[in-house]
């Protein structure tokens, strides 16, 4: 993977857990980056070293410590996405917060790889979808890796 940065997002107890794939990645050379909710609702990453020095955040999520080092995932970059469920075009149900959407909104012109990661249990035939909502590119779940947008 030629990413310079992986953006993950720490799991609540619903959720596929990422602490494997951060364990995974960590001395791989790429930024590991996670988020937390900026003031504007948008999310803000910041680079983490190690799982550990997550601190509980907004909603309980762990989010980076205050002064962890700020990070923008950009092209080239891949960002991590949770969700309730995903359709087979790569739409999303999120937790109804917007916070995805709005820091990767659709009509970004350059913009990281988001792939929503999933149990197979998670993909429906359609969920719920409006024009502020950005499709993911790529779906990974316990069974397959798809390619749902644009077959980068």
């Amino acid at each position: 993977m030629s990413a310079r940065s992986v953006a993950l997002y720490a799991a609540l107890s619903d959720e596929v857990p990422t602490r494997p794939l951060f364990d995974a990645l960590a001395g791989t050379g790429k930024a590991l980056l996670l988020p937390r909710i900026a003031s504007d609702g948008r999310l803000a990453f910041a680079a983490v070293a190690r799982f550990d020095e997550l601190i509980p955040g907004e909603y309980g999520v762990l989010t980076p410590p205050p002064g962890a080092p700020a990070a923008i995932p950009s092209a080239g970059d891949v960002v991590v996405v949770p969700g309730i469920a995903f359709d087979e075009h790569g739409r999303r149900l999120g937790r109804g917060a917007g916070c995805y959407d709005r820091t990767f909104p659709p009509e970004q012109e350059s913009s990281p790889l988001l792939v929503g990661m999933a149990c197979e249990a998670q993909i429906v035939e359609s969920v719920p979808y409006g024009s502020r909502d950005r499709a993911m590119d790529a779906i990974v779940t316990e069974r397959a890796f798809r390619w749902v947008k644009g077959g980068r």
